[in-house]
């Protein structure tokens, strides 16, 4: 039992990730929607390319979305309308004209006239009501049948066009009144129906729409049916027309029926294979090819949660629509990986992505060659993220490819331009927008993780950090020095591709731990008082070996991103303080080198190898007394060679082109630092 807790122990790391990669390919697969995926991919208008296709089953033809909108439609444009009648407005009405017409009309009319107009208004109201008077201007066409209700049951059925608007009273009534009898009382006749005449028909909107609801639930969302094993589609045959409609059908029908425990538990069990098999390469690579990145857990939490974050919000938004599946920013993936990594794995890891995503979106090999292609793009045309212009010009040219590969996709499918959807181009301007946001998402990851951005280590490159003014106060000698470094050692990494932004900040702040005993070191010695001759050598060495130290400390005290930290203690590897260990030896011949020796480690990376040679090589050359070309070429040679047969970086994945490379931008840098001329001949 004790030798298993050791073994978890020793692996508890490797246990971790084992953890990861599991929780993260059950999380994927629960998001993968739980039916089986038609095999045959098609397109319209393009040939068969697999085997004569039999139906496997019955099934029916289902219509297309424009075929059943166009049903929908035409019921909703045919559907008899529903109005109601109230038949006490009629009494009404009839009971007002009569107790006005007196008021109305004068008293003069003798009997026999004033019967006359009596009636004749009498039959104006009746032809009115008759017919029936709308309440509001409804705008329906005059052909549309109607059915007139009275509490609910048919009394007419007639046409939209025979009912009586409010706008067309005064046309009737004017018509009514054209008779030379009636002339001279025109005006009178007017005024008495405007204040009597009252709307009898109004519009029953619910009952309507009811009807027409319940004529929607009959349409048929189908046209036939296929019989089993009979042929759909023979190989190379175009996908057009009904053919399409058939194999579409077949897919939703396959897609959507109903599964027994066994076919759910298998279709599960086959999306966790797959899943587990992608991220399992991507494991292997990042093994493989960045071994750092995997020894770092929080590093490898990073990139499984970035990957599981995309997949999780691409769902979301095609559970919602999948129309709107191009507005999520994809291209934020290799974006941040590059940030905090670097172009290879952030490809890489984008590509998998990707590659699970087919199992979500419709249309899965367009989807996946737009966005690995937006991706490579992405790689490609983003460097320097800390300069804002560039994030923008490269969202520019992302949103750009976008549009064109849709476009052309777009053609391939239809043979024209005439439908597309202009829309779209709409959602990759959206997308464009969103990637923007991957400058707040990258500070956040910093906070929450502790990764370090190029963003980050520009801020830390000016010297007018609390920390860099601290230092230039207290130890400026330190500070100069540090600065010559950072400038070598850019101009190194440049010349080899090693990220010269993250080398310059190493530099800058790989000896801090000097601000302890500043004057203790040669630089900061302005008054020609040399502190050591009161010490022993043990003593001396030890202070200078406890820079490493203090400078760590105080990198921590102060926040410092580790990937900083690592150039502190890197920087002398596990090098001798050589003088004071001859000092030391020509006293005891059996001293222990081990005790004037740094702690370590060695450096661990193509930056702090370029740090350690640039640090010794910048320090040393102080000593050189009328240098040369010579004399620096040798200087610069004999430095570097001592630190490779010391084996100060075996675990720097740094090769001997790129050493011989930094050493001749050194040689340069020195030359033109001492301001040397060619030796011409004599």
């Amino acid at each position: 039992m004790k030798d298993f807790i050791n073994l978890l122990y020793r692996n508890h790391s490797l246990g971790y990730k084992l953890l990861l990669f599991l929780s993260t390919t059950f999380l994927i697969v629960y998001l993968f929607p739980k039916s089986g995926k038609f095999k045959y991919n098609f397109e319209r208008g393009k040939p068969w390319q697999s085997e004569s296709l039999q139906a496997p089953f019955d099934f029916a033809i289902k219509k297309t979305d424009a075929e059943i909108n166009s049903e929908k439609q035409a019921i909703k444009d045919n559907a008899t309308l529903y109005f109601d009648i109230d038949d006490k407005v009629y009494e009404r009405v009839l009971a007002n004209y009569k107790s006005e017409f007196q008021n109305v009309f004068p008293d003069t009319l003798d009997v026999a006239t004033s019967a006359l107009f009596f009636a004749h208004g009498e039959q104006i109201i009746n032809r009115l009501y008759s017919k029936g008077i709308l309440g509001d201007d409804y705008n329906f066409s005059g052909d549309r049948n109607i059915i007139i209700l009275n509490n609910n049951i048919i009394k007419e059925r007639t046409q939209f066009s025979q009912l009586i608007k409010q706008n067309q009273l005064t046309n009737i009534i004017d018509n009514s009144l054209l008779d030379d009898t009636f002339k001279a009382y025109k005006t009178d006749f007017v005024s008495l129906f405007y204040d009597v005449i009252e709307p009898n028909i109004t519009f029953n909107k619910l009952f309507t729409d009811r009807v027409i609801q319940s004529e929607l639930d009959k349409v048929a969302y189908t046209r036939g049916s296929i019989e089993r094993e009979t042929l759909i589609i023979s190989k190379g045959e175009v996908v057009e027309g009904d053919k399409f409609q058939i194999l579409k059908s077949l897919e939703a029908e396959y897609e959507s029926q109903v599964w027994t425990d066994s076919n759910y538990y298998w279709v599960i069990g086959a999306y966790t294979l797959l899943v587990s098999l992608a991220l399992l390469m991507l494991l292997l690579f990042i093994k493989k090819y960045r071994p750092e990145v995997f020894e770092n857990n929080t590093k490898v939490t990073f990139i499984f949660f970035n990957i599981f974050l995309m997949i999780f919000i691409t769902t979301l938004v095609v559970n919602y629509n999948s129309k709107y599946v191009y507005v999520v920013p994809i291209c934020i993936l290799p974006l941040v990986l590059k940030a905090f990594f670097d172009a290879r794995l952030g490809l890489f890891a984008h590509v998998i992505t990707v590659l699970l995503l087919g199992f979500i979106v419709s249309n899965s090999y367009e989807y996946m060659f737009l966005q690995i292609i937006a991706g490579i793009v992405t790689i490609l045309t983003v460097s320097e993220l800390y300069k804002r212009a560039n994030l923008f010009i490269s969202v520019g040219q992302i949103t750009l490819i976008y549009i064109v590969a849709y476009f052309a996709f777009f053609v391939i499918h239809e043979g024209s331009v005439d439908t597309l959807k202009w829309e779209t181009f709409g959602l990759f301007i959206l997308c464009g927008l969103a990637t923007l946001f991957v400058q707040p998402l990258i500070y956040a990851y910093e906070k929450l993780f502790g990764l370090v951005s190029d963003v980050s280590l520009l801020e830390l490159s000016d010297t007018n950090t609390k920390l860099l003014k601290e230092l230039s106060n207290k130890a400026p000698g330190t500070f100069h020095h540090s600065l010559n470094v950072a400038n070598l050692a850019e101009a190194a990494a440049n010349e080899i591709g090693a990220n010269a932004m993250l080398v310059r900040v190493g530099a800058l702040y790989h000896d801090i731990g000097k601000m302890k005993n500043p004057t203790y070191f040669t630089e900061n010695q302005s008054t020609g008082i040399n502190p050591h001759d009161e010490l022993s050598s043990r003593e001396s060495a030890s202070i200078i070996i406890n820079h490493v130290i203090n400078g760590i400390e105080i990198a921590r005290k102060n926040n410092l991103p580790d990937r900083i930290i690592d150039f502190i203690r890197t920087h002398h590897g596990t090098s001798v303080v050589y003088y004071f260990y001859k000092k030391e030896k020509e006293i005891n011949s059996d001293l222990d080198v081990y005790e004037f020796e740094y702690p370590g480690p060695k450096p661990f990376s193509k930056e702090t190898a370029i740090l350690m040679m640039c640090d010794s090589v910048e320090a040393a050359s102080k000593s050189l007394k009328e240098p040369t070309s010579s004399k620096i070429d040798v200087f610069v040679e004999n430095i570097i060679n001592k630190q490779m047969n010391d084996g100060q970086f075996l675990n720097a994945n740094i090769t001997f082109k790129e050493i011989q490379s930094i050493k001749k931008v050194l040689k340069h840098k020195l030359a033109n630092i001492y301001h040397l001329r060619i030796e011409y001949p004599e």
